[in-house]
C-alpha cells in the first residue's frame, strides 16, 4: 500500500519515514554477505539459537520469568523450521524441564515451576512437548513424556475458566482474551480433548470479535440476542488467534452453509491491506496505519493458509494467492535478519527469540505459498521452470534426523528454495535454503502436530474426563 505524505508531520509519520529510510534493499551484486544478498543465513541463526539453548539467555530475559515455556517453544520450533532435531539426551532434559512447570493442583502449565496455571504457557508447553516428546520406536523401553500430561486435571481447568458467553479466562480470575481461547482450542485438538461441552457458545463469541474492518479485536461483549460488540481495533495477533480458533472449531463442529459465518470478504481485504508496499519491502503491519514488524510475517501472513482451509472445497483446487509472498520474503531476508544472528522486528532493533520464530514461520508460509502458486501456473505463465524447488512438499515437511547443530546446518544450506519473485526483472541473488512447512493451526511442523494428535487419538484415546 503506497504511503501518502500529507506534509503534516506527527510522531507517527516521523517514525514511518525513519523506518522506510532504513528498509532499503541492498544491491546484491556489490554486497558480499548472505544477508545483504538476500539469502537466509542458516548457520548464523543456528549459532544464535544454540548459544541461547546451551549457554543460557542474556540478562534482559529475566523479565520473562513467567514465559519459560514460550522461550523453549520459540527455540525448539525455530530449530524445527530450520530442519534441525535435538538429540535424545537434550530432548529428555527439555521434556523434564517442561513437565516441571505442570501445575499439579490446578492442572495445565504455568510460566515456570510452581507458577499458577495459565492458558498461554499451557499452549507453549504442550507444543514444546510435541517437538521433544514423541515416542521413539527405535528405543523399546522409551516412555514418552506425553504420558505424563494430566489431561483430566487439564480438562477440569478448562471448564473452570469457561464463561457463560462461550469465552474463557486465561487463568483463574484472569482476563478474557481471544489469545487464550485459541491456546485452549489448539491444546484440546492436539490432546484429543475437544468436546461439545467444552466449546458450547465459543464459536458465537469468536465471531463477535470481528470488527467492521474485517480483522479481529481481543474480545467481545454481548449487547443483545445474537449481537456482539468487539472490544478494540482489529489487530494482527488477535486476528490470527481468532481465525485459527474458528478453523479448529469448524473442523470439529462444522457450520451449515446457512449457519454462523465470518465476513470473509472484509477479512481478506483487511489482511491484504496490512502488507506494506515496495518502500516497506512488503512487510506486514499489525494494525491500520502502524509500522511494519517482522512478527506479523506470521500473525498476518499465516492467516492466508487458514483462509485456504476455510475456502478450499475441492482438494484438487488450488487457491488463489491474494497477497505477495515473494515480497514478504524480501522483508524477512533483507530487513529481519540480524547480522549477529537471529531475526528481529525491523532495523536497527536487536534480534530476540520471539521474532526469530515468527519471522521464520512467516518465511515458511511465504515459500510454500510461492510453490503452490508456481505449481498452479507453471504450464501457462511462468517461463523459468528451472526455478522450481527440487524437493517435494511432503519430503521437506519432515525434520532431518540430526543430533548436532553443525552437521544439520551443513545439510540445510544445500536445500533449494522457492521461486524467485515473478514481478522482478533484475538479476536475483542465489536462492535461500528452504524451510520445513509449518501447520497454520498450531505453528508446529506437520510431522510433530500429526504425531501428537494421532498418538492421543489412537493409542491413548481413553476417556480423560
Amino acid at each position: 500500500m503506497a504511503q501518502i505524505d500529507d506534509n503534516y508531520p506527527t510522531p507517527t509519520s516521523t517514525s514511518q519515514k525513519s523506518t522506510i529510510a532504513l528498509l532499503v534493499k541492498p544491491d546484491p551484486s556489490t554486497k558480499p554477505t548472505p544477508i545483504q544478498s538476500g539469502i537466509l543465513d542458516v548457520n548464523l541463526h543456528l549459532g544464535y539459537l544454540g548459544r541461547h539453548l546451551l549457554q543460557g539467555l542474556p540478562a534482559r530475559y529475566t523479565s520473562q520469568d513467567a514465559s519459560q515455556p514460550w522461550l523453549l517453544f520459540w527455540s525448539f520450533q525455530s530449530l524445527s523450521l530450520l530442519k534441525v532435531e535435538l538429540d535424545q539426551g537434550n530432548k529428555h532434559k527439555a521434556a523434564e524441564g517442561i513437565l516441571a512447570m505442570q501445575n499439579t493442583t490446578e492442572g495445565g502449565f504455568g510460566g515456570g515451576p510452581g507458577q499458577a496455571a495459565h492458558l498461554l504457557p499451557t499452549y507453549a508447553a504442550v507444543c514444546s512437548l510435541a517437538i521433544v516428546g514423541a515416542p521413539d520406536p527405535s528405543i523399546p523401553e522409551f516412555v514418552s513424556p506425553w504420558t505424563r500430561i494430566d489431561r483430566r486435571a487439564l480438562y477440569r481447568l478448562f471448564l473452570s475458566l469457561k464463561q457463560p458467553d462461550g469465552s474463557f479466562r486465561v487463568s483463574s480470575n484472569g482476563e478474557v482474551d481471544v489469545r487464550g481461547v485459541y491456546c485452549l482450542l489448539a491444546v484440546a485438538k492436539l490432546l484429543n480433548m475437544m468436546t461439545e461441552e467444552l466449546v458450547r457458545g465459543t464459536k458465537e463469541w469468536v465471531k463477535g470479535c470481528q470488527t467492521y474492518e474485517g480483522g479481529f479485536a481481543s474480545a467481545a461483549i454481548s449487547i443483545g440476542e445474537n449481537r456482539w460488540a468487539p472490544l478494540g481495533e482489529a489487530h494482527g495477533g488477535y486476528t490470527f488467534c481468532a481465525l485459527a480458533a474458528w478453523v479448529l472449531l469448524d473442523l470439529e463442529f462444522p457450520s451449515s452453509p446457512s449457519g454462523l459465518q465470518l465476513n470473509l470478504r472484509n477479512l481478506r481485504r483487511w489482511l491484504v491491506q496490512m502488507q506494506g508496499g515496495k518502500d516497506e519491502l512488503y512487510g506486514f503491519r499489525g494494525r491500520t496505519n502502524k509500522l511494519v514488524d517482522g512478527c506479523y510475517s506470521w500473525w498476518v501472513g499465516g492467516c492466508f493458509q487458514l483462509l485456504d482451509k476455510l475456502e478450499l472445497r475441492d482438494d484438487a483446487q488450488t487457491p488463489d494467492v491474494i497477497w505477495n509472498p515473494e515480497g514478504l520474503k524480501e522483508y524477512i531476508l533483507y530487513a529481519a535478519q540480524h547480522p549477529a544472528g537471529g531475526l528481529r522486528d525491523k532495523p536497527p532493533k536487536s534480534a530476540d527469540m520471539y521474532h526469530t520464530l515468527y519471522n521464520l514461520a512467516g518465511l515458511s508460509a511465504a515459500q510454500y505459498a510461492c510453490q503452490s502458486a508456481k505449481a498452479s501456473t507453471s504450464t501457462t505463465t511462468l517461463p523459468n521452470s528451472s526455478d522450481s524447488p527440487s524437493q517435494s512438499r511432503s519430503s521437506s515437511e519432515t525434520p532431518s534426523l540430526t543430533s548436532s547443530v553443525s552437521s544439520a546446518s551443513a545439510s540445510s544450506t544445500q536445500a533449494q528454495a522457492s521461486s524467485t519473485p515473478r514481478t522482478t526483472l533484475t538479476p536475483q541473488p542465489p536462492p535461500s535454503p528452504s524451510l520445513n512447512a509449518t501447520d497454520p493451526l498450531f505453528n508446529l511442523t506437520k510431522t510433530h502436530a500429526e504425531a501428537m494428535m494421532n498418538w492421543f487419538r489412537e493409542e491413548h484415546g481413553e476417556d480423560f474426563r
